[in-house]
């Protein structure tokens, strides 16, 4: 599987809890959520643009937070042009943003200057529930 996201080049992040040990690091997170990611836990806002060929779209916050579920680290945002904010991932001195491809060409600066919070994102019970079954799933699978 071609791993096109940012920070793919390292894959050197290993689970810190026993629940997610069956996951070898960030590009295996990767391949088995490709698997999960759908139009359903995909941001509602842009759910019609959706497909199978932009999995990642729509999908940061969540992944993002799941992925420090599995890794710890830090989430971090990137303010986007059009408004909101971009989710990615610092563990240790790796910084990776699985869901990078949806953005094309685009390069984002990943400056770790916007520290995300995991109770402002989830005090919106739809981003919790996409959140819970995208974890849900994870789980089932390993």
């Amino acid at each position: 599987m071609p791993y096109r996201f940012f920070g793919a080049e390292t894959p050197s992040v290993k689970p810190t809890t026993k629940e997610f040990e069956k996951i070898k690091d960030q590009r295996h997170l990767y391949t088995l959520l490709s698997e999960i990611w759908c139009e359903y836990t995909c941001a509602p806002r842009l759910r019609e643009q959706w497909s199978e060929g932009n999995k990642t779209l729509g999908q940061c916050s969540i992944t993002a937070f799941l992925v420090q579920d599995v890794f710890g680290g830090k989430v971090y945002g990137v303010p986007l042009t059009g408004g909101g904010v971009h989710c990615y991932n610092v563990v240790g001195d790796v910084r990776f943003d699985l869901t990078s491809e949806q953005f094309g060409d685009e390069k984002l600066v990943y400056d770790d200057a916007h520290p995300q919070s995991r109770e402002e994102h989830f005090s919106d019970p739809e981003k919790f529930a996409r959140y819970t079954y995208l974890k849900n799933s994870l789980l089932k699978m390993i």
